[in-house]
């Protein structure tokens, strides 16, 4: 566990209906599930809310790319939402590739018995726990923060 920057992060799984809000302990052991966000003009601020009564030290967005590794249509969203979110929570927020993150999520799912309609509410936090989890994971082994970071907004001159 060299180099593991201890500390709560957020994970997020940003949909077009719902974002899914995972967290992690400080040591970053597991995540766990923490909220379902409905996607609306409030979900900045509820997930900054989050992120603040968490004391999170770092925010995961999850970044929908291909499995080739192309741009997906919900890639620029995913973007957006975190270049809106690292403005507004002030705290360092990375992209995470999440390659089979929802698809990992709903197996897991199945898995455990619930139907696609059971489902629906928290797959989104599933989702989140998985990407969390991987970057987590990531860390760990390399010594390096995961995905990229994604630069501070600048101020107008």
């Amino acid at each position: 566990m060299t180099g593991f920057r201890r500390g709560v992060r957020l994970g997020i799984d940003v949909g077009r209906a719902r974002v899914g809000v995972a967290k992690c302990d400080p040591d970053g052991m597991l995540a766990t599930p923490v909220e379902t966000v409905p996607r609306d003009d409030a979900s900045i601020a509820r997930v900054v809310a989050l992120a603040q009564e968490h004391d999170a030290v770092e925010i995961a967005v999850g970044l929908p790319i291909s499995l080739s590794g192309a741009d997906t249509p919900s890639t620029a969203d995913a973007r957006e939402f975190a270049q809106a979110l690292a403005e507004a929570s002030r705290l360092p927020v990375r992209l995470v590739d999440e390659r089979l993150s929802t698809v990992s999520a709903h197996s897991a799912l199945r898995g455990s018995g619930k139907t696609q309609r059971q489902s629906r509410r928290i797959v989104d936090q599933v989702a989140a726990v998985v990407l969390l989890q991987q970057a987590l994971d990531v860390e760990k082994n390399t010594g390096r923060p995961p995905g990229t970071p994604v630069p501070p907004a600048q101020e107008p001159a």
